[in-house]
């Protein structure tokens, strides 16, 4: 079995928990293959948004400072999975086409992989101005940092441990999107983007455009200037990608070489075991019962014989 967390920064979502929740397809998930942990991280709610997870079977996670990168941060560090999935909280992304994208995903031995929600078949679940935002800063992410990625946005990524424990995010709002996508492209990280459905969102609309919009134009200059400087120095002149392998490759090799040491140990195990046993069973046949036995009678003792 392979291992999936599912985090999913909440933020007074307790009226959308229960379909959000119920969208999230366990027994397909169990039958690929996967054992599933889904955290929600409660990013200060007032309303009963950890109740309400927790009621469902999620893991809560509080982080009290609020900010859609806080959150995601205090989530990672919780996930216990091989694999990281996110979406929020507010009906959107769509949960249950995550079995078709993690073998998509496999399929095409991808190490990060986000999603497109511009197409055009999902024009009616996004305002107009979210639209226009969202190409515009999409657009500048393109030239930027020229990874060809058409939603720099989206909040619905699908990634291994390793990436997380690789890049540098350092983003606490809304810019944490871009950021996290940006970062893994430049490292070298074999990455994909897919197309999804994008749904129209439940409940209360928590996205400021113009404050939001301003500090993901901030975070992209300053994330492309730290970016040069990196690379302006030798330490980058090795893909932080292969690094990244090369750790994951030598860990499952210990861990191969560990779960071999510990099955020859239950190997030898047994085999005393079951020696053991052939000696009982040898000494068993082995041992002499003696049984109590009858005197003889001498010749002498018996009644004299009549002679003819």
């Amino acid at each position: 079995m392979r291992s999936l967390s599912i985090i999913i920064p909440a933020l007074n979502e307790a009226e959308n928990l229960p379909t959000v929740m119920a969208s999230i397809p366990r027994r397909e998930l169990a039958e690929a293959g996967w054992t599933v942990e889904v955290i929600v991280v409660d990013n200060a709610s007032t309303d009963a948004t950890a109740e309400v997870a927790a009621s469902l079977g999620a893991t809560v996670v509080p982080q009290p400072k609020r900010g859609y990168g806080n959150a995601y941060q205090a989530g990672f560090d919780a996930a216990g999975g091989d694999v990281i999935a996110t979406g929020d909280a507010d009906c959107t992304y769509p949960f249950d086409a995550l079995p078709h994208l993690l073998v998509m995903m496999d399929a095409r031995q991808v190490e990060f992989m986000t999603t497109n929600r511009l197409g055009v078949e999902n024009r009616s679940a996004m305002k107009p101005s979210h639209t226009v935002a969202n190409h515009a800063l999409s657009a500048l992410s393109r030239v930027l940092f020229r990874n060809g990625l058409r939603d720099s946005q989206s909040g619905m990524w699908i990634f291994q441990r390793h990436v997380w424990q690789t890049i540098d995010v350092r983003s606490p709002g809304m810019a944490f999107s871009q950021e996290i996508k940006n970062a893994a492209t430049r490292a070298g990280f074999r990455c994909l983007e897919v197309p999804i459905e994008y749904r129209v969102r439940g409940g209360e609309v928590k996205l400021n455009a113009l404050p939001d919009g301003v500090a993901n134009l901030r975070q992209l200059f300053l994330h492309k200037f730290r970016d040069n400087r990196l690379r302006a120095t030798s330490v980058r002149m090795v893909p932080l990608a292969e690094v990244a392998r090369a750790r994951v490759a030598a860990a499952t090799a210990t861990q191969a070489a560990e779960r071999a040491a510990a099955a020859i140990q239950e190997l030898n195990a047994r085999t005393r075991l079951v020696s053991e046993r052939a000696v009982d069973k040898a000494e068993q046949l082995n041992t002499v019962v003696t049984l109590p036995s009858m005197p003889a009678q001498r010749a002498s003792d018996e009644a004299p014989l009549e002679l003819a």
